[in-house]
């Protein structure tokens, strides 16, 4: 007895110590990392002779590198780079050297140290510079491409650039291509900065191209006399403004304008008002797409020609479009899986299997249509693989991943996540799943979700979709007579079951709530002195989105399609998105205008799936899951007054 007390007594003193050790460390690389962010670097050194034995020592000889960049020599950072080549650090303080060198002019020293992997846009463009002003080099093609694709840059982009504009190796062409993308964008600053890069007497004033942006009808009441390029330009623009909102009344316009333009242009702004009425859900879309004739379009315009084919059913069209999309838009699982039902529409079976088969292997939307489409010939992967213990000692003892255990452990989830992204770039399969079982034992579950999503051969649905706060989401989904599977795909969607996840927008909570809507719900529930802050709440946040949800489902006639797009988007956009004819649920959520909604309800409903199975629910089917959507709802009503959550008072 005394033997076993005395061994007790040195295992808790034992622990006791390691605890103490691991508080003094944590409270000692907070005070670090506050030092560093402060600019305090005399404080930082103190820190940092306490730290020099601990795993994080590479962050806290980041901190101390940064705020003496200028002071670095390439000795220095080399030195660094080669003892921390196993962290993102290495990578990190990399690129910090390069951008100190490129600030500084010093193109020679900056073209000895950089890589061409540097993934940075900014980097690339000081290459780029140098390049130019060491050699005298011309832009090369990946350059002009950056620029014609009139996308808003990195401020040293727009130095190389402006530099090339100065030499005139720019010409007038490319600079109306990037006007003509940044205006087709709506991105009116980027438009004026180009313009500015044209002849005065060829360009269009900001005058000019904030009307075509906010108020194109009235530019396009007015004559204009066509004598350049600016004219038909601000014609186009306005155009394709007022198509962006109301696509049959710039096709109104259109009527008076096209013979003003040449055949090809007016092909060209054919498909574009087509596209936009294809996105509106407009009949006309594709007759208008017929005007258009066959002029070579991007594959963003043929993606929303296949869109309006879908919608009105014709196949062929559907068939052709995909077909002249470039191969690797093609190979995209949604142009494969609707090429291959295209196929199969028109009579060839075989080749729309040869198209299907291979599709029937991923977990994804497309995936499980294609699956349900071979039948039994599918043959899924397996789902319920699991790592060894000693694979799962082996991943936990990598210095990377025990760095980002800890460093989430001290709250530090950016910190944290930059290294196990490192960390596990190039994993196994086995590896991918022993992390994921790492990060869901330590409680990092949107890590253990995304990590375990990552395999390619070797699945495991357990991981990939995990079920906390399952005794709380179960009591409110029989409360709200919600379909618990259907519940847990959109949940994992919204914040990846992080109870204190908050959105860009203000959404917050486990179902991203915003701040309006949860007020309003609470009004709903009589629940008097509600904060929004209470969203952090797990009870709280599955409680208020089940009753938004429920509330929002029974306003849409009961379709968990409609309501998906609903959660996301807003009940008023998904009433909009009604077909004219009642179509299946696929071809709706394909047909979304919006990415990010369309987007978002195939991976709700795929999840879905998924959970399905993982609940051993009856019906695991994607089809009979989104059904078929009708065009039997009202559109939203004027009064905001209806009580029960009818029309307009949804938020």
């Amino acid at each position: 007895m005394r033997y076993f007390i005395a061994c007790l007594t040195v295992f808790l003193a034992v622990l006791l110590t390691s605890h103490q050790a691991y508080a003094d460390e944590t409270s000692d690389f907070l005070a670090a990392r506050a030092a560093f962010r402060a600019g305090n670097a005399d404080k930082l050194d103190e820190y940092a002779t306490r730290l020099q034995d601990s795993i994080l020592v590479s962050w806290v000889e980041y901190w101390q590198l940064s705020l003496r960049l200028s002071n670095a020599t390439p000795a220095d950072i080399n030195d660094f780079i080669n003892r921390h080549a196993d962290s993102p650090l290495a990578t990190s303080l990399r690129n910090d050297w390069l951008r100190q060198l490129a600030s500084q002019q010093n193109w020679a020293a900056f073209m000895a140290s950089y890589s061409t992997l540097t993934m940075d846009k900014g980097l690339q463009c000081d290459a780029w510079q140098a390049d130019h002003v060491l050699h005298g080099a011309i832009p090369p093609a990946e350059a002009l491409a950056l620029w014609r694709a009139g996308t808003m840059l990195p401020a040293t982009c727009n130095q190389y650039f402006d530099a090339l504009a100065a030499d005139h190796m720019l010409n007038t062409d490319s600079t109306w291509q990037r006007l003509q993308q940044a205006m087709f964008r709506g991105d009116v600053a980027t438009a004026q900065m180009a313009a500015s890069d044209l002849p005065i007497d060829a360009a269009p004033t900001p005058q000019q191209l904030d009307e075509a942006a906010n108020h194109p009808e009235n530019l396009l009441k007015v004559p204009h006399a066509f004598a350049n390029r600016t004219d038909q330009e601000i014609v186009r623009y306005a155009l394709d403004r007022l198509a962006h909102h109301d696509a049959q009344q710039a096709f109104q316009y259109w009527q008076d304008w096209q013979s003003q333009f040449s055949e090809p242009i007016r092909s060209e702004i054919w498909a574009d008002i087509a596209t936009r009425a294809s996105q509106q859900h407009l009949p006309e879309a594709l007759s208008w797409f017929a005007h258009a004739g066959n002029i070579p379009v991007d594959d963003t315009t043929l993606a929303w020609k296949t869109r309006a084919a879908l919608l009105t059913g014709n196949w062929e069209i559907v068939r052709q479009s995909i077909l002249a999309m470039q191969p690797a838009s093609r190979a995209k699982p949604a142009w494969c899986y609707w090429l291959a039902r295209s196929d199969r529409m028109l009579g060839d079976r075989q080749a729309a299997n040869l198209l299907l088969l291979p599709l029937s292997n991923k977990f994804s939307f497309y995936g499980l249509l294609a699956q349900e489409d071979l039948g039994v010939v599918a043959s899924a992967p397996a789902t319920d693989v699991y790592p060894s213990d000693d694979e799962i000692r082996v991943v936990s003892q990598m210095p990377g991943i025990a760095r980002a255990l800890l460093l989430y452990q001290m709250g530090l989830r950016g910190e944290a996540t930059l290294e196990w992204r490192w960390s596990s770039q190039n994993f196994t399969d086995h590896q991918l799943l022993a992390a994921a079982i790492l990060a869901r034992n330590a409680r990092w579950l949107d890590c253990a979700i995304n990590t375990a999503d990552r395999t390619h051969e070797q699945h495991n649905l357990a991981l990939s979709f995990l079920s906390p706060y399952h005794s709380i989401a179960h009591s409110y989904a029989e409360e709200y007579q919600l379909n618990e599977a259907w519940v847990y795909g959109l949940i994992r969607q919204e914040s990846r079951f992080i109870s204190y996840a908050r959105s860009g927008v203000g959404a917050s909570g486990l179902m991203q709530i915003m701040p309006s809507t949860a007020r309003w719900i609470a009004h709903q529930l009589h629940i008097r002195h509600f904060h929004p802050s209470r969203l952090s709440e797990p009870d709280v946040s599955l409680r208020f989105g089940m009753f938004y949800l429920k509330t929002i489902l029974t306003r849409l006639g009961n379709s968990d399609v409609l309501a998906t797009a609903a959660y996301n988007a807003g009940p008023r956009r998904a009433l909009r998105w009604q077909p004219v004819y009642p179509i299946e649920g696929a071809i709706y959520a394909e047909t979304i205008p919006f990415s990010e909604t369309r987007d978002y309800v195939k991976k709700v409903f795929a999840n879905s799936v998924f959970y399905a199975r993982r609940f051993n629910q009856p019906d695991t089917s994607l089809k009979s899951r989104l059904g078929i959507i009708n065009n039997n709802l009202s559109p939203p009503c004027a009064s905001t007054t209806e009580q029960n959550g009818a029309c307009g008072s949804i938020p």
